[in-house]
């Protein structure tokens, strides 16, 4: 399976760990960045994950940052993708088996390496169930416009 990853600086050092595990594990990586451990946004990493994962560049993404959470709302910006914030393998399993996720985030600073591994598994091993989640998932792509009320 081919496999986007991204961090920003604060997860340079597990991305990069978690880059040559998935290699060894025979899947094709793409590291799309950084490069090192200086400062960078996660917003620009995010976006980038997230247009690869759209574009078919690659089936599934990781995405990481010191908590996850600001990577993973960079790369829900985009309607083709499916970012799960996870912890553990039981929610990593679910984001797939119920949302068809297609990226999973995690935080460097929250979950150590054995973890993160763990959920990475689960994310790659557990199939989308379909059936009654699939209208759920297929609204997700195309929210109904205006989300919010106009202010009085």
């Amino acid at each position: 399976m081919r496999i986007a990853i991204a961090s920003d600086h604060a997860a340079f050092a597990l991305k990069t760990t978690l880059a040559a595990w998935l290699a060894e594990h025979g899947h094709d990586v793409l590291d799309l960045g950084p490069d090192s451990d200086a400062r960078v946004d996660y917003p620009d990493f995010g976006f980038k994950l997230a247009d690869a994962i759209a574009q078919g560049e690659a089936e599934r993404g990781v995405a990481l940052c010191g908590s996850g959470i600001g990577i993973s709302i960079a790369v829900n910006r985009h309607p083709a993708v499916r970012c799960a914030l996870v912890s553990e393998p039981l929610s990593a399993a679910l984001a797939r088996e119920h949302n068809d996720a297609n990226v999973m985030a995690l935080g460097a600073r929250l979950v150590g390496e054995d973890m993160a591994k763990a959920c990475i598994t689960a994310f790659l091993t557990t199939a989308f169930a379909g059936g009654r989640h699939q209208s759920r998932v297929e609204k997700l792509g195309a929210p109904p416009l205006p989300l919010a009320k106009e202010p009085a």
